[in-house]
């Protein structure tokens, strides 16, 4: 699996958005937004989780 830098895929998702106006990109960046809130909801909120041991 080649490895890609992210700036060459934000400049890849760039020139998408030209092509196809800015509603794709922007769904892109709302889907990554709330996919990593999620999960970082996730990573901090298991370490509060007790254990009745």
């Amino acid at each position: 699996m080649e490895h890609n830098p992210p700036a060459t895929w934000l400049t890849e998702a760039a020139s998408v958005a030209v092509q196809q106006g800015a509603g794709n990109l922007l769904r892109i960046v709302l889907v990554v937004m709330v996919l990593g809130c999620a999960f970082t909801a996730w990573f901090l909120l298991r370490g509060y989780k007790r254990k009745d041991d």
